[in-house]
This record gives structure tokens, C-alpha cells and sequence, in this order.
């Protein structure tokens, strides 16, 4: 009797730590039967050009929350780099580039200094910032829509629209950022530092971990990493708009950290899971997309899986 019971808890525990994998995979099989042409190489350029931004914002997110904290200013970041690029573009493409992402790690060192160094909660700090940051988009850009043209504008653009290898080139931010992220928690001294700030803050103090500093870095990652996607979002798009840009990216980064399984009180993130969720909430949407099904729709099958996966969690830790 005994034996049953290891084996039915075993079996439970299995399909929790799988629980995206297998969503992920049940989309899969439901799109191959339901939506027309899914498989397609259209389609799967599509994915990886759509998912760029997810990961990305997801991976900074991934770090941000493995701290117990949250950074719900990626969106407005997003905007701001957008905005600071198109801005500097007759300077040079990587000139421009790098000034945005400078300019948007700012953010950063605001928010891990407030919440590092001043422990003010992490969601009050970035709120401020998610309105400040994108009030600056808007005031650089007067409220307005800026398209990309003059010096450099097709070159900007090619980082939006080439190939490599038949393959969207937004596939090389994405393999970067989750092989860099992945070796930065999993092998170094400063990912140690991170999840142990997020499993306990006091016993990482005690242990003589400056928390403070730790904090400071993770969030200028999920700048920077936001300023990344805001670029290669804005040169998708051929043009910036402080307004829009970026909108509501906050919300699917948390829903594809929580998705994927790393808890939301901080402690041991789950890089891969992270990729998994970011695909799951993309998924839906395409879903819905392809199969002319009223977009609301997935945003309310969006809200069901990220109950259930916050649900798991707890579960676990209980």
C-alpha cells in the first residue's frame, strides 16, 4: 500500500515539475490539428521573431524575481530604448544601440539602488519607474510616432527583417540571453549570491552577501535586457512611439516567469522554464490569431494558466 502511495506521489510531483513542458506540448498538438498550415516555415519565423521580446524581458524578469523581487517597468524601458535609438541613429547603428541600452541601465541602477539599498518595496519603486520612464519616452518624442528613415534607418532595419540562414536573426539576442543568463545563475558566484538573496535575505546578509550590490545588478540586467528587446522591437516595427511600444510586455514576462515555474517569492529561478512560459503565452495568442477566435479569449485563457501555475507553486511550498 505503501508503494502505491510513493508512486501516486511521485507521479503528482512529476507532472508539477513538467506541468509546463506538457502544456507547451499539449498547444503544439492542438494547433497541428486545429489551425491550418501551423507547421509552416511562416509560421515558425514568426514564433521566433514574436518571442524575442518575451524572452528577452523574461530572462531580466527571471532574475529579477529569483531575488523575490519584480521589476514592472520593462515595457516603459522598452519604449525609451526605442525611442533614444531612432533618435541617435544618424550617429550609427551600434552607436545608437549602445546609447539606448546606457541610457535605459539607468532605470536599472534607480530601482536596485531604491530596493537594494533603500528597501523600498520593489513593486512601489518600479510602478514609479514604469510611469517616469515612459513619461520620458513620450516627452523625447513629443507624444508622437517616429518613423525610422535618413542615415542608417535600413541598416537599423535589417536587425528587424534579416535571416540567417533562412532563420529570423532575432534568434541570436534570444540563444545569447538565455545561454548567458543560464551560465550567470547556474555557475557563477554572483547567481549564488542571487538565489540566496531570494531563498533569505537575513541569512544571505549573515552570510556576508551584499545584498545591496546583488540587487543593484540584477535589475540593471532586466534593463538592460528590456532596452535589447525594445531595440530590436522598435526596428521590426520601422518605428518608435513612447506610447505604445513596449505596452503591457511587463505582464507577459511575469506570466512566462510564473508559468514556467520559478517561484514568485524568490529563491532558485528556472531559466528554461522561463522559455517554456514565454512560448505558452505566445501560443495562445497565436491561437486565437490564426484561428480568427476574438482575442479576448486569450487573454482570459492567459489569466486561468497563470492562476493555476501560481497555484502549483504553492502547493509546493506547502
Amino acid at each position: 500500500m505503501s508503494n502505491t502511495i510513493r508512486t501516486k506521489v511521485d507521479t503528482v510531483a512529476a507532472l508539477k515539475k513538467y506541468s509546463a513542458a506538457i502544456l507547451l506540448l499539449a498547444f503544439l498538438v492542438l494547433n497541428a490539428v486545429i489551425t491550418p498550415n501551423f507547421f509552416s516555415m511562416g509560421t515558425v519565423r514568426n514564433i521566433i521573431i514574436q518571442s524575442c521580446t518575451i524572452i528577452l524581458t523574461g530572462m531580466g524578469m527571471t532574475m529579477v524575481i529569483s531575488t523575490g523581487g519584480i521589476d514592472i517597468s520593462v515595457g516603459a524601458v522598452m519604449a525609451l530604448a526605442g525611442i533614444v535609438t531612432v533618435k541617435m541613429l544618424p550617429y550609427g547603428v551600434a552607436a545608437a544601440c549602445i546609447t539606448a541600452i546606457l541610457v535605459c541601465s539607468i532605470s536599472g541602477v534607480i530601482a536596485g539602488f531604491m530596493v537594494g539599498k533603500l528597501r523600498v518595496q520593489a513593486m512601489v519603486v518600479t510602478l514609479a519607474l514604469m510611469i517616469g520612464v515612459r513619461g520620458v519616452a513620450q516627452v523625447l518624442n513629443d507624444a508622437k510616432i517616429i518613423y525610422i528613415s535618413g542615415n542608417n534607418a535600413d541598416a537599423f532595419k535589417m536587425l528587424g527583417s534579416a535571416k540567417v540562414g533562412g532563420i529570423p536573426v532575432q534568434v541570436i539576442p534570444i540563444v545569447l540571453a538565455v545561454v548567458i543568463v543560464w551560465f550567470v545563475l547556474e555557475k557563477t558566484i554572483l547567481g549564488r549570491h542571487i538565489q540566496a538573496v531570494g531563498d533569505n535575505p537575513r541569512s544571505a546578509q549573515l552570510a556576508g552577501i551584499n545584498s545591496a550590490k546583488t540587487l543593484i545588478v540584477v535589475y540593471i540586467s532586466s534593463a538592460v535586457l528590456a532596452a535589447i528587446a525594445g531595440i530590436f522591437a522598435t526596428s521590426k516595427i520601422g518605428a518608435a512611439d513612447g506610447n505604445s511600444l513596449g505596452l503591457l510586455a511587463e505582464l507577459d514576462a511575469i506570466a512566462a516567469v510564473a508559468v514556467g515555474g520559478t517561484s514568485m517569492s524568490g529563491g532558485r529561478a528556472k531559466i528554461f522554464g522561463t522559455v517554456i512560459g514565454a512560448l505558452i503565452m505566445l501560443l495562445i495568442t497565436i491561437t486565437v490569431n490564426m484561428n480568427n477566435i476574438t482575442y479576448e479569449y486569450a487573454q482570459v485563457l492567459k489569466a486561468i494558466i497563470i492562476i493555476f501555475a501560481v497555484y502549483i507553486q504553492r502547493d509546493k511550498a506547502a
